[in-house]
């Protein structure tokens, strides 16, 4: 397994150490992509989830300050104004929750809650959110509680994979319909695993990466691909770096997967999968490596927020864009 790279990195043939609190835009290459920083969250934050909606992005729950604080704040961020402004809390804390947007309406999906005894108390919730009258409320509950899944969207519907449930990871593939705020059932992952990434691209949904139990030193590289047509998931090429506590984006028909964690620390990683040759690239490296983070795609540019930049309990406030090359 790579380790993770010190803060320092390698350009052609010069290296450029990058401090904490500039503002910089590195390409490492012309058909890497470039970074550039903008103004940091309001509040610090790990395992959070995030989308965009109407152009804004909206950074929403995960832990704030401590371990023991599982946060409902929603803070929305202006690409435009570069200015970020608090919103209507969620009905409840969430951390390690799924992401999607449908139409106009933002979803926030299973994660865990603070029980009295555990922090890792797996969840059904469905909430959402109406950014127009800023407000939220309660949706069908998903039919398997669990906490470190992935969400993504793939005809008009969520489709929530993998996870943790109480004392085991889960293949479930639950697919919630809006329209009628109802659960369907589809095929399984292959892997059960959890702390992966989902994504659509091409009209297909993709599961990436991962651990085994919620445990770092289990970290995975695969790549599966489910099929809406025939209801069934096939592996494709692994990641490079087997990677979990990621956050991943589509553009331009490309899936980008950010960060990770592992026991020698955080992952600057940023590898981007194309589904029409089947075939990874390494792009320009994060400025700042973290785990659970969360990343929006808007104007062609995918906004990477938050998470922790050591492994397990730590907390960042980072905005860094990346843009990636023309291809």
């Amino acid at each position: 397994m790579p380790i993770p790279r010190p803060l320092h990195l390698f350009l052609g043939a010069a290296t450029i150490a990058v401090g904490i609190g500039f503002s910089i835009a590195i390409s490492v290459a012309a058909d890497k992509g470039a970074w550039t920083t903008k103004t940091p969250a309001p509040t610090k934050r790990t395992e959070v989830v995030a989308a965009a909606l109407g152009g804004r992005i909206y950074v929403i729950g995960g832990f704030a300050r401590q371990l023991t604080f599982v946060s409902p704040t929603v803070e929305e961020y202006d690409p435009v104004t570069d200015h970020w402004r608090e919103r209507a809390p969620m009905p409840a804390g969430r951390h390690h929750a799924g992401i999607g947007v449908v139409k106009d309406r933002l979803y926030v999906i299973g994660g865990f809650d603070r029980s009295m005894v555990n922090i890792w108390n797996p969840t059904a919730s469905v909430y959402e959110y109406d950014s127009q009258s800023n407000q939220w409320r309660t949706r069908a509950p998903m039919p398997t509680p669990r906490g470190a899944l992935a969400v993504a969207v793939l005809d008009g519907k969520l489709h929530a994979v993998g996870g943790y449930t109480r004392d085991s990871n889960t293949g479930a593939h639950e697919v919630y319909d809006p329209e009628t705020d109802s659960w369907s059932s589809a095929a399984p992952l292959h892997v059960p695993r959890d702390h992966h990434a989902a994504a659509v691209a091409g009209g297909r949904l993709y599961a990436i990466g991962g651990r085994l139990n919620r445990q770092y030193s289990q970290n995975l590289a695969v790549n599966e691909m489910y099929d809406l047509s025939n209801n069934q998931w096939t592996r494709k090429a692994d990641m490079p770096t087997a990677r979990s506590g990621i956050t991943a984006g589509v553009l331009g028909g490309r899936i980008y997967v950010f960060g990770g964690e592992a026991p020698a620390g955080t992952f600057y990683e940023n590898e981007a999968y194309d589904p029409e040759t089947n075939v990874w690239e390494a792009q320009a490296p994060m400025l700042t490596a973290r785990h659970g983070l969360g990343s929006a795609v808007v104007d062609g540019k995918i906004y990477v927020l938050c998470g922790g930049p050591t492994p397990g309990g730590s907390f960042s406030d980072v905005n860094e864009v990346f843009m990636p090359a023309p291809h």
